[in-house]
C-alpha cells in the first residue's frame, strides 16, 4: 500500500491548481516518489523552483511543511534535537528531596525536556509532513552523512532514549543548487530530478498565473528578455521570483512595453551584482531585439 494513495492525474492537477507550473517529468518524479515513500532530490541552479516545489507538495497534500536549511557548520543539534539545559537545570534546583541522581537523570532525559529540531520533529509528527532539506550541497560532508541514517531507516538514535523510529513516514525533498557533489551513498537512498530555468513559453505562462494584471505583450517580453538574460556569464542568474518581482515593478512604474530606456532604468531590481548589470546593460539592444 502506498504512503499517499494518489494516482498520477491527481498529482498533476494538484499541482496546477497550487499554480505551480511543470512539465511531465516532474509530475512524473514526485508522483514515484510519493508511491515508493522515496526522498526526492531536486538539483539545479538557484531560483529555478525547487523550493517552491516543496512548499506546492505540502499544500497539495495539506499538510505541514517542516524545512531545514541547510549551512556550512550545520550539526545534530540544530538538525535534530538538542537538550533544554535551562529547564534541566531548574529542574535540579528545584530538587529540594534529595532524589538519587540514578532517579534524577531518567527524569531529566527523557522527551519533557527534549528540543525537536526539524528532523526529530519530521518523524515524530502526529501525521505525515513534508521535510524539506534545503540546499543540501552547502552542509559538510560529515553532516551529510549523518543524514544517511534518517532516509535509510526514517528513525533517529538519542543516546539517552535510544531509537526513535517515525511515526509517520514523512515525504522528503532535498534540494541542491550543485555547489558541490553529493556523496553516491546519499544519491543512492533519492530518487534524482533537475530542475532547470523555464524556457520562454513556460516562463510566460507562470507570469500569467503569478501577475495576472501584466496583458501578454508585456508578459512575453519579460521571458523572453530574462531567458536571454540567462545566456550570459552572469554571477547570479535571474531567478524566478526576481523576474515576478520585476514585472510587478514595471507595471508600477507605469511600463506596459519594454524599452531600452525602461529596462535600464530598473535593471538592478532584476540583478543584484552590479558586475552582472554592467554586463547586461552593454547587451541591453540585442536582449530587447524582436522582444517589443
Amino acid at each position: 500500500m502506498p504512503a499517499v494513495e494518489i494516482t498520477q492525474e491527481e498529482v498533476r492537477e494538484g499541482l496546477r491548481r497550487a499554480r505551480y507550473v511543470t512539465v511531465p517529468r516532474v509530475e512524473t518524479a514526485v508522483f514515484v516518489a510519493l508511491v515508493l515513500e522515496k526522498p526526492l532530490l531536486v538539483e539545479g541552479p538557484a531560483g529555478a523552483g525547487k523550493t517552491e516545489l516543496a512548499k506546492v507538495l505540502a499544500a497539495m497534500l495539506d499538510t505541514e511543511l517542516v524545512r531545514l536549511q541547510c549551512y556550512e557548520g550545520l550539526d545534530e543539534t540544530r538538525a535534530l534535537y538538542e537538550w533544554n539545559y535551562q529547564k534541566q537545570l531548574l529542574r535540579l534546583q528545584a530538587d529540594r528531596a534529595g532524589a538519587s541522581w540514578e532517579a534524577l537523570s531518567r527524569d531529566i532525559f527523557s522527551r519533557e525536556y527534549l528540543l525537536e529540531r526539524p528532523l526529530l520533529h519530521a518523524i515524530t509528527a502526529p501525521r505525515r509532513v513534508v521535510l524539506l532539506i534545503d540546499e543540501v550541497d552547502k552542509s559538510d560532508e560529515e553532516f551529510e552523512a549523518f543524514l544517511l541514517e534518517v532516509l535509510s531507516d526514517f528513525q533517529v538514535s538519542v543516546p539517552e532514549l535510544g531509537t526513535i523510529p517515525a511515526r509517520h513516514r514523512p515525504v522528503v525533498l532535498l534540494t541542491s543548487n550543485c555547489a558541490r557533489e553529493l556523496s553516491e551513498a546519499l544519491k543512492r537512498r533519492c530518487l534524482h530530478l533537475y530542475v532547470d530555468f523555464p524556457g520562454v513559453e513556460k516562463e510566460a505562462e507562470i507570469l500569467a498565473l503569478k501577475v495576472p494584471e501584466a496583458d501578454e505583450r508585456l508578459r512575453q517580453q519579460v521571458a523572453r528578455f530574462v531567458g536571454r538574460l540567462r545566456k550570459l556569464d552572469l554571477k547570479k542568474s535571474p531567478s524566478i521570483a526576481e523576474t515576478l518581482d520585476w514585472c510587478r515593478a514595471l507595471l508600477a512604474l507605469g511600463v506596459h512595453g519594454l524599452d531600452a530606456a525602461a529596462v535600464r532604468q530598473t535593471l538592478s531590481l532584476l540583478l543584484k551584482h552590479e558586475e552582472d548589470v554592467r554586463k547586461a546593460e552593454s547587451k541591453v539592444p540585442s536582449l530587447l531585439a524582436d522582444g517589443r
